[in-house]
């Protein structure tokens, strides 16, 4: 049996998405008072269920009760322990666009500025951090993007001949937003997540994740882990593709919480995530972050994913940002944190439960093969909604 530790503390009291692998098929399931309820007969895809117009009250009108063992399918779900015979869980997400925004944490962005002044070399990342620090500082914590306040400090920047294209977007107007992955390819809990190997700087990156309908409504969140490649993005921010997009790089999970009346946006923004890494070679790092240390509102970084001049008919999620990147040395001093293989990432609130994954190379995690025409075949095969 799995820990408990591992789901939400108020499961019972919740309402939750959640997708399963079943031997017909991915399944989408609610969990609603502590009962199960199949959801796949009436709407086939979670996306088609999430857009519906109440979700919670689809789950009591729509909702077909089942019988489901959830610490046996959460045992099952590691990679290393499945019984295919049995259910475990995917990400909860299917055909919504997997969506990120960057640079919205000040501790990310200096980062991330410290990354493009380093060229990807982490030797040099802590001088360069020293002298980002001494120039900075903590100035830019209570700056409301794009305010008179945030361009008078891009002015002293740019005369320092300091300005960057992360800060850009750390204070400028307009928040980063990019597509994290295609549709389907996420990865659950339990499974591999992948590091490239012509990376030699990676690190985890544990955010709050958004779950949007197609109107454009938050209607619940959940954890991910946009697995990054520093060094590459650190050459130029062109390949935020390359160090952002590989196999098993997305990870989403266990289980979406929809809102409803016990737990609302405000219970996100007052969320402290906590990211545990555990390695083989004995490495330890737990640190916590503050998801409402955001420098713009969870709906705000919304509202600039998704509207009048950009659509997502399906939904989507929306990676909120990081509130830390890891920076504890691991191995010669100064050098700081990267990923080794063998790493167990634990990211956790208590609301949303855990997500954990262990970090391999992109080639030896499981090769991405189930798509957007293998899911539409399957639920033809089953006669179920597409």
């Amino acid at each position: 049996m799995v820990d408990q530790a591992r789901l939400p503390d108020d499961l019972d009291a919740g309402a939750f998405a959640l997708r399963a692998m079943t031997a017909e098929g991915p399944a989408v399931l609610a969990l609603l008072g502590g009962a199960t309820f199949d959801m796949t007969p009436a709407f086939g895809t979670c996306s088609a269920w999430l857009n519906s117009e109440d979700p919670v009250a689809a789950i009591r009108t729509h909702g077909i009760p089942t019988a489901l063992d959830l610490p046996a399918a959460l045992a099952n779900s590691h990679h290393a322990a499945r019984d295919a015979g049995r259910p475990w869980l995917l990400a909860p997400v299917d055909l919504q666009v997997i969506k990120a925004a960057g640079v919205t944490y000040v501790r990310s962005m200096l980062e991330r500025v410290i990354e493009e002044r380093c060229r990807g070399d982490a030797a040099r990342a802590e001088a360069v951090r020293a002298e980002v620090r001494d120039i900075i500082g903590d100035d830019l914590r209570n700056l409301v993007p794009g305010s008179p306040e945030a361009m008078r400090v891009k002015e002293a920047l740019v005369a320092k001949g300091w300005w960057s294209q992360y800060l850009e977007v750390g204070i400028g107007p307009d928040a980063e937003i990019f597509t994290k992955a295609p549709v389907l390819s996420s990865v659950g809990t339990g499974a591999k997540v992948g590091v490239h190997p012509i990376s030699q700087w990676s690190n985890p990156e544990p955010e709050a994740v958004m779950v949007v309908n197609a109107r454009g409504r938050i209607v619940g969140a959940t954890l991910g882990n946009d697995v990054n490649l520093r060094d590459v993005e650190g050459r130029s921010a062109l390949l935020l593709g390359r160090a952002k997009d590989n196999n098993a790089s997305c990870a989403l999970g266990p289980m979406i919480r929809l809102f409803d009346a016990g737990f609302t946006l405000e219970d996100v923004r007052r969320a402290e995530l906590r990211v545990t890494i555990s390695g083989r070679d004995g490495f330890t790092l737990d640190e916590r972050g503050m998801v409402g240390a955001i420098a713009r509102d969870p709906a705000d970084v919304v509202g600039q994913m998704i509207g009048a001049h950009h659509q997502y008919p399906d939904g989507a999620v929306l990676f909120l940002g990081t509130p830390f990147s890891p920076v504890k040395d691991r191995g010669a001093p100064g050098m700081g944190f990267t990923h080794r293989e063998g790493d167990v990432v634990r990211i956790s609130t208590p609301r949303l439960g855990t997500l954990e994954n262990e970090v391999d190379r992109t080639d030896e995690c499981p090769p991405w093969t189930f798509g957007i025409g293998a899911l539409m075949a399957n639920l033809a095969r089953r006669g179920l909604p597409r």
